[in-house]
């Protein structure tokens, strides 16, 4: 400013004194919370990441037990029924090259949509006719039966067997004998020379069929599956049909031989085996595998075929479709049990999650009602809890979910990753969701929301029990939604009921314990009422992630035992008792043998028996039924009956009374009973003798003859024997016992069972050449052992597959259940310490102080195991004859899954345990605390 005289004034800005601008700037929210409670931070990321590891490894760890078995299922199948058989007439001008040109048109067409298996690859021609090997001095097993020959060209012999006397062959000249190679082995048995001319006949039009023996060859590996429906390439194989015993082998001719081997059979076929890879299959690919094997036998694929080989006439056959349907029958009847554990593991982490998010508000009640007071907008405040949780869960999650998927490689990853992304989106939102309650007009607690909302609850947990009792569940089609919903909702309505009886029952106690003399039990059941009212939250999820996590392992382990109980009844059954011995229709077992089986250890009951399958029932009109006759000791075998819980019956009715000429009291099979109403029956034999019988009683079934799949009778075997004489054998032992089949097996051998004779001795030697086992004794002598074909019973991976998953699940959900009754404790811990040194200071004992705690934590675990249990009883009444078991016992049988205390107990008692030593080391951790700190810090309760 500038005055007349020129003069310059200073105005009040020039005056001020220049100051560094200042900008308020807020504090990073995020930064800032994660810094104020670190330890509650760590403890949400680990949450996060366990839950959400544990959701993508379940459905990664379902596909890998699904995949596994069912390649196992189809690899026990064989080569040849799983693979693509293609075949085709040979032609006049087909040899060895045309052959190789088809194999791999053929192969490159299948190879596009299905794995082959390259070492199973084989492909040639076989002659259609067996012949005769008429030659003098060949072995013969009986003189009217000649040793049998067949011919074969095989593409690459040369690489699979070696040539150890002669050359291989050569194309044959006109007129002259066919060249052949045979295996050393079958040459040697039956008596064939290098260089023999063959004569294998003479042909239609009168000329001779010879084959000449240019080499001698040795396979390479007998046991190869490549050798599967080859013929008997390796040996002489023995066709053991009666009167009709021949000895058996294989020659190869060259593969410019192919017509002349025609015309030698008098038609030849063109064959190439394309085998299927096991390891390639995918329990989730099991219909686009279906519907390619199905295109290749009747569609387009089979056209496609025609057309890229130029032989019209080509046709292809395969089991594999089969196979594949009922491997996939098995997996959706065994998915019920793969599916319990998972469900019961996500239902007690979602209530965890809850949990935690209603402690954490609680702990932050004020801190957010002050940010809304403030001026905070719900949104605002909403995402800045949202933004914190990102922080700790979001990487916890991230990390969680490749280690899952690192872990365990599968092919399929969808499943795994929308399972990992609900759980991960699940501990984000629990938090803040609970926050917005907060802001919301809430009811009381006993309020009609809450009673509408429990019998809604009710409501459709009855609608979904009584869905699956009506259809069953794996019915097929993918994952029966109801399998899932049935057993958390009983276990979610059973805690809601618990809810409702535990305040009442808890007062009630705390009242009759103020009415003795002790102060402990009072203050800690009054204490426990006060919870259980609801007066401290919350209250009621750690009663329910308790009682899901006893009720689902209580259900599958039910189901797992009565599977086992099941899978031993049903050996035992096909057993005839816990062993058993059978023989072939020429044989019988001596007396000698019965006595020394019955004086081994661990042998309650034993009977030898005689069954006839060949004999006949006749009745009152003359008219015959073809029936089995089963001639036993009563008494031992009623036992044995009475043991195995087939066809039992009361000895004393077999008891036949004096006399030759008075019918004998028989157990008749229920096909016969409308017969018997017409009057008494009679019992042939093949041999013409009759045995006139009195209904003793109907059965249903035998040990002889569990499923026999025809009518039979039972008699005694004294009048059996008496009227008889021709049906005193024994060609079957029976009994019941802890008994070793090792000893079983020795004793048979060492009575009868070890020195075979004639047909016997050879079918012996041709079963073990061919690699069957036959504990040194003869084929057809079989010893039966429950314990064992229970054993092969359980011997699948599938399942092993669904019971390892549902254990694995079973372990997790009692982890998280543990968790849930941790969290309320730490969420008590200052109350309660600030608690007991306001006691200590009255002269509580430290002693006392535990038992105070314990009496306060314990009831409503108590209560929450003790539901749990009687729940998981409830689920297995209602839902247990929805279930079929037959492929987790691994035969088809018709028992349901009923109640059984003991697999209910174990882990509700288990869990019970846990929980209480969780409380009793939480308690005594706190009880170190300084008394005088905590007093000197303020009251808290």
């Amino acid at each position: 400013m500038t005055t007349r005289a020129g003069t310059s004034v200073p105005t009040p800005e020039s005056n001020r004194v220049p100051t560094p601008e200042t900008v308020h700037r807020p504090a990073p929210w995020v930064r800032t919370r994660l810094r104020a409670s670190p330890l509650a931070a760590v403890l949400m990321a680990a949450l996060a990441f366990v839950t959400v590891f544990l959701a993508a490894a379940f459905p990664r760890v379902a596909d890998r037990g699904a995949d596994a078995a069912l390649r196992d299922f189809v690899s026990q199948k064989g080569l040849n029924p799983t693979s693509l058989q293609t075949t085709s007439k040979t032609r006049d001008y087909d040899n060895a090259a045309e052959l190789d040109r088809v194999q791999q048109q053929v192969t490159e067409k299948v190879g596009q949509q299905l794995t082959l298996s390259r070492p199973g690859l084989a492909h040639g021609t076989r002659a259609l006719g067996d012949r005769g090997m008429g030659n003098p001095g060949y072995a013969r097993i009986s003189d009217a039966n000649a040793p049998m020959l067949s011919l074969l060209y095989l593409h690459d012999l040369a690489s699979r067997a070696t040539l150890t006397d002669g050359t291989w062959p050569t194309p044959g000249t006109v007129g002259g004998p066919l060249p052949i190679v045979i295996s050393k082995q079958a040459a040697q048995t039956i008596h064939i020379k290098l260089g023999d001319v063959i004569d294998n006949g003479v042909e239609g039009s009168g000329a001779q069929r010879n084959t000449v023996v240019v080499g001698l060859y040795r396979i390479n590996d007998p046991q190869d599956p490549f050798w599967e429906d080859l013929g008997c390439p390796a040996r002489a194989c023995l066709n053991a049909a009666p009167q009709h015993e021949h000895w058996m082998t294989s020659g190869f001719v060259d593969g410019d031989s192919l017509a002349a081997m025609a015309r030698w059979g008098s038609n030849a076929e063109n064959f190439w085996r394309l085998p299927v890879d096991p390891a390639s299959l995918r329990a989730d690919r099991l219909d686009r595998t279906r519907n390619a094997i199905s295109s290749f036998l009747t569609g387009p694929g089979a056209t496609e075929l025609i057309g890229a080989t130029g032989r019209a006439d080509l046709h292809s056959v395969s089991g594999l479709a089969d196979i594949l349907t009922r491997a996939d029958e098995r997996y959706q009847a065994a998915l019920p049990l793969s599916t319990i554990g998972p469900a019961g593991v996500a239902g007690v982490a979602t209530v965890v999650l809850c949990l935690a998010a209603a402690l954490t508000t609680d702990r932050r009640a004020g801190e957010i009602r002050l940010l809304r007071a403030r001026g905070g907008s719900r949104t605002g405040v909403l995402l800045r809890l949202i933004g914190e949780g990102a922080a700790t869960v979001l990487p916890a999650a991230a990390l969680a979910t490749a280690l899952a998927v690192v872990l365990l490689p599968t092919p399929r990853w969808g499943q795994s990753v929308l399972a990992a992304l609900a759980a991960a989106l699940l501990a984000l939102l629990a938090f803040p969701a609970r926050a917005a309650l907060l802001w919301s007009r809430r009811k009381a607690v006993g309020g009609r929301r809450r009673l509408v909302g429990e019998l809604a609850v009710l409501v459709v947990t009855a609608a979904a029990v009584a869905e699956v009792r009506r259809r069953g569940v794996g019915t097929g089609g993918g994952l029966d939604p109801l399998l899932v919903a049935a057993p958390l909702l009983l276990a979610v309505t059973g805690g809601l009921l618990l809810a409702r009886i535990e305040p009442v029952a808890v007062g009630w106690l705390a009242r009759l314990a103020g009415r003795g003399r002790g102060l402990i039990g009072f203050l800690g059941l009054a204490r426990a009422a006060r919870d259980s009212s609801g007066r401290r939250k919350p209250s009621v999820l750690p009663l329910l992630a308790l009682l899901i996590a006893v009720t689902t392992t209580g259900f599958g382990a039910t189901v797992l035992d009565t599977v086992d109980h099941v899978r031993t009844r049903a050996a035992r059954i096909a057993t005839g008792g816990d062993i058993g011995v059978s023989l072939p229709d020429y044989a019988t077992l001596p007396e000698s043998f019965a006595t020394a089986a019955a004086a081994l250890p661990g042998v309650r009951a034993s009977t030898g028996a005689w069954v006839e399958p060949k004999a006949r029932f006749v009745g009152v009109d003359q008219d015959y039924t073809d029936a089995y006759l089963v001639v036993v000791d009563p008494a031992a075998y009623a036992e044995i009956a009475r043991t195995v819980g087939v066809g039992e019956f009361d000895p004393a009715k077999l008891a036949a009374p004096g006399g030759r000429d008075t019918p004998v009291p028989a157990l008749f099979s229920r096909d016969l009973a409308k017969r018997l109403a017409a009057g008494p029956a009679e019992v042939r034999t093949p041999n013409g003798n009759g045995l006139r019988t009195t209904v003793a009683g109907i059965i249903s079934a035998t040990p002889a003859l569990p499923d026999p799949g025809k009518p039979f009778v039972v008699v005694a075997a004294d009048p059996a024997w008496e009227r008889l004489p021709d049906v005193k054998r024994i060609n079957k032992w029976f009994a019941v016992g802890d008994v070793d089949p090792e000893q079983v097996r020795s004793t048979l051998r060492d009575n009868g069972g070890g020195q075979p004779s004639g047909i016997a001795r050879l079918i012996a030697e041709d079963a073990a050449a061919a690699g069957k086992a036959t504990h040194g004794m003869p084929a057809g002598y079989t010893v039966h052992s429950s314990r064992e074909a229970a054993a092969a019973l359980a011997d699948d991976p599938l399942q092993h597959a669904a019971g390892r998953l549902f254990w694995y699940a079973a372990a997790a959900g009692a982890g998280f259940a543990l968790l849930a009754v941790l969290l309320t404790l730490f969420r008590a811990a200052p109350e309660r310490t600030a608690v007991l040194a306001r006691l200590r200071t009255m002269g509580l004992r430290p002693r006392q102080g535990l038992a105070l705690i314990l009496t306060e934590a314990l009831p409503q675990t108590l209560a929450a195991v003790l539901g749990g249990g009687l729940t998981a009883l409830a689920a297995v009444t209602l839902l247990g004859g929805a279930f079929d078991i037959s492929t987790l016992v691994g035969a088809r049988v018709g028992d349901v899954i009923t109640p059984t205390l003991v697999p209910v107990l174990l882990p509700t008692a288990g869990l019970a345990l846990l929980v209480a030593l969780a409380v009793a080391a939480e308690t005594l951790i706190a009880g170190r605390r300084q008394i005088a700190t905590e007093l000197r810090a303020g009251e808290q309760a």
